[in-house]
């Protein structure tokens, strides 16, 4: 530690020259004394050199409070009770219109017909399939979006449901709901019911007209949301008696 007196007693400090250019003569001895000559100097002593555990310690400590900071500013989903809170899943009052659903349930149906191979997307090559069997359409059925299906409830433990029919306008994991002619939506559940719906050909001039295909689907087997059944394989299982 060095002493911060200048070397030569009869000169004065730079501080307080400094000082002088800047204030009047009290003033500048004031500040001289209090900020320099009497200002405290903190001491501590000197630290051990810190273990390897203890370095490791530290730098795992750092990265879990740059983590935790990084999460916390970004924006947390809402939960359940937020989101029935906000309406989020309900359908206007104004918007429970069959008409309003009617588009999208013709593009549905293209896009079955795309799935199913009857027609072939844009892009690719070769044929259109010719024959549909259950074999091969069973898995791109279970697998395939069903938001704009015209289904009919045609089996249920509830016969009350049984005729039911409109187009899907929400799919979730044990529901359907689907929207009326009577422009009322209504809430079926999957378990214990089969529903059925059609996929028309798509008619050109000069071609024999034919008969829409019709699937019969068992609701336990859709007990998942859409994007999580396009990921997954189906097989064959027990189907359980209604």
């Amino acid at each position: 530690m060095t002493d911060a007196a200048p070397s030569n007693p009869s000169e004065p400090h730079i501080a307080h020259t400094l000082l002088s250019r800047a204030h009047s003569p009290t003033t500048t001895n004031t500040l001289f004394t209090d900020r320099v000559v009497k200002r405290a100097v903190t001491l501590r002593p000197t630290s051990p050199t810190p273990s390897a555990r203890a370095t490791r310690r530290s730098a795992r400590a750092s990265r879990e409070a740059a983590t935790k900071a990084r999460k916390s500013k970004k924006p947390r989903p809402l939960s359940a009770a937020q989101k029935r809170a906000l309406c989020l899943y309900e359908i206007p009052k104004e918007q429970q219109k069959y008409a309003i659903y009617e588009p999208l349930h013709s593009m549905w149906c293209g896009y079955m017909r795309e799935v199913l191979g009857l027609v072939k997307a844009e892009g690719e090559q070769g044929r259109p399939t010719k024959y549909v069997t259950p074999a091969g359409a069973g898995p791109m059925v279970a697998s395939a979006d069903l938001h704009g299906a015209a289904v009919e409830v045609v089996r249920s433990r509830c016969v009350s449901r049984v005729g039911l029919k409109g187009i899907v306008v929400r799919d979730t994991k044990f529901v359907f709901d689907i929207v009326t002619k009577g422009d009322v939506v209504k809430t079926v559940p999957k378990e214990h019911t089969i529903f059925r719906f059609e996929v028309p050909f798509l008619e050109q001039e000069g071609q024999q007209q034919h008969q829409p295909l019709v699937f019969e689907i068992h609701g336990e087997h859709f007990q998942r949301t859409a994007p999580d059944r396009a990921k997954k394989s189906f097989k064959m299982h027990f189907v359980p008696d209604l």
